[in-house]
């Protein structure tokens, strides 16, 4: 009877062995989904402001008021030079809208608050949404580190609208 258990479990871990060989190879990677056409081929955007929170005037979270995040993100734009920034949405080619917002949560019974980068890239043409980044940060023990935590965030939403727009060329988008 050992024997011929020994023999059953050798054969056992043999198959799990081939089975898990199998599963690894039909789990790769999907290749990624494309980004929308008029993202790649986009000249001219218009910026607009979602707003931004600002929890009170006496004590505010981050400095710079709630226009804060809009101006930073429109200096970005415009320094980058990848776009022309247009005075209306009917002369762009992507409408962007940056917000600043603090969320309310509730982790183990206790309050507290998040602040929420969002990044929105609609179709001027049909108001579509074609893409959106949201970012989580963090408010920092003061407040010259709470504005440097804000800088960041900022930072990252252009570092990720670069990095979309890069990432593939215009004919990458059209392709099945």
């Amino acid at each position: 009877m050992p024997r011929h258990f020994k023999k059953l479990m050798l054969c056992f871990g043999l198959a799990l062995m081939q089975w898990s060989v199998i599963l690894a190879a039909q789990t790769k990677e999907p290749p990624p989904a494309p980004v929308p056409a008029q993202i790649l081929t986009a000249k001219a955007i218009f910026i607009s402001n979602a707003g931004g929170d600002e929890m009170t005037l006496d004590d505010p979270i981050f400095t710079g008021g709630p226009d804060r995040a809009y101006s930073q993100f429109y200096a970005a734009m415009r320094n980058w030079g990848r776009f022309e920034i247009v005075g209306s949405p009917a002369q762009a080619d992507l409408l962007l809208e940056i917000r600043q917002e603090v969320q309310t949560v509730s982790l183990g019974g206790k309050a507290g608050a998040i602040p929420l980068f969002r990044l929105i890239i609609r179709d001027p043409k049909t108001n579509s949404l074609l893409w959106a980044f949201h970012l989580h940060e963090q408010f920092g023990l003061g407040q010259r580190e709470s504005d440097r935590n804000f800088d960041r965030a900022v930072n990252r939403l252009v570092a990720h609208l670069q990095a979309l727009v890069v990432q593939a060329s215009p004919s990458d988008a059209t392709k099945p």
